[in-house]
């Protein structure tokens, strides 16, 4: 016998509306799955570096190294995030921390000291930044085509000024940074600062109208502008936030080599998207992680550092971090169908 169940009233004896679950709370739960996921890699990937070289990988100075290396392309992602996040893209983000790191090192710069090489380094970021903005945003260029002339530009120039040759670092107190009187805790000043960059992303793009924008900006740009967001001035704020982080990250970039090179900065563009979309940032915009951008560098580098220790050639690094991109866009690809 089929019993039928009368739907729930309210005190009217009308029946009661059905209960909508907000829109947020599904993407919540998806996110939560994604970090897990990606946690999931993380431990895995640890325990595979436990088990090939546990001596080495689970030593606490190749913990720390990871962990050091992980915070000069991580300071770089995050400014990628939020430029993806918009719907943009950032080619010259690489060429930006060599050009930075090279024109901070100078013997002119280094004459005046710690606080010279720093604030040179953040300013060619913010300028480099600055000139992407203007030309993305009011002068009409694509973004694409944009940073790619910022990062011929750019190699070029740091290039020039160096002649080809390393600039080695002079300053103590640059020097001194890398050194492990300067850990706290055991943790490298590096890795802190790298943490509160991301820490600050994070409060940025989840808790205040700037971030609000940037995802409305990148998830329909047109009913942004309709909605009274100054969509030209978000974009130029946008790449000058790029060029900041890229700025930073050279700083860090001179301290963890104490030099200045031309090269600096390889492929960072490759590994920031990359570890941008496998962390849950939308190529597309309209939606952007930082904590899934910094699990996303964690992975990338622990794969590094494992292939390292097993004396495993580089071009297979490269053949599996290409792997794992083209496996996370399938993956945002077929989670855009279903939701």
């Amino acid at each position: 016998m089929t019993q039928h169940v009368s739907p729930p009233r309210d005190g009217t004896g009308k029946a009661a509306p059905p209960v909508q679950v907000p829109a947020w709370r599904g993407w919540t739960a998806r996110a939560d799955v994604r970090t897990l996921s990606l946690l999931g890699v993380l431990a895995a990937l640890v325990v595979i570096g436990g088990i090939t070289k546990p001596d080495e990988f689970l030593d606490t100075r190749n913990v720390q190294l990871v962990l050091t290396q992980a915070s000069v392309i991580g300071v770089v992602t995050v400014g990628m995030t939020f430029v993806i996040t918009s719907g943009g893209i950032d080619l010259s983000v690489g060429a930006i921390v060599a050009l930075a790191s090279v024109w901070a090192t100078t013997l002119a710069t280094q004459d005046y000291g710690f606080g010279g090489i720093l604030l040179t380094s953040v300013l060619v970021g913010l300028g480099c930044g600055l000139v992407n903005g203007l030309l993305i945003a009011y002068g009409g260029m694509v973004p694409f085509i944009a940073t790619l002339a910022m990062l011929a530009s750019a190699r070029g120039l740091a290039l020039q000024i160096t002649d080809g040759k390393t600039q080695i670092v002079t300053v103590d107190g640059i020097l001194d940074l890398g050194e492990r009187d300067a850990y706290v805790l055991g943790v490298p000043p590096l890795v802190l600062v790298f943490a509160l960059v991301t820490v600050i992303g994070w409060l940025v793009l989840n808790r205040t109208t700037f971030g609000r924008r940037t995802v409305a900006v990148g998830g329909n740009a047109e009913a942004a502008r309709l909605a009274g967001i100054d969509v030209r001035r978000q974009r130029l704020y946008l790449y000058l936030l790029s060029g900041l982080c890229c700025g930073i990250a050279a700083f860090l970039l001179i301290v963890l080599s104490g030099s200045g090179q031309n090269t600096n900065g390889n492929l960072y563009e490759l590994d920031a998207i990359a570890a941008a979309i496998i962390g849950g940032t939308l190529l597309s915009g309209g939606r952007g992680t930082i904590t899934g951008s910094v699990l996303g560098v964690l992975i990338f580098t622990t794969i590094t550092n494992i292939f390292a220790l097993n004396n495993l050639q580089s071009d297979v690094q490269q053949i599996a971090k290409g792997a794992i991109i083209v496996a996370a866009v399938l993956v945002q690809r077929r989670t855009a169908r279903t939701t």
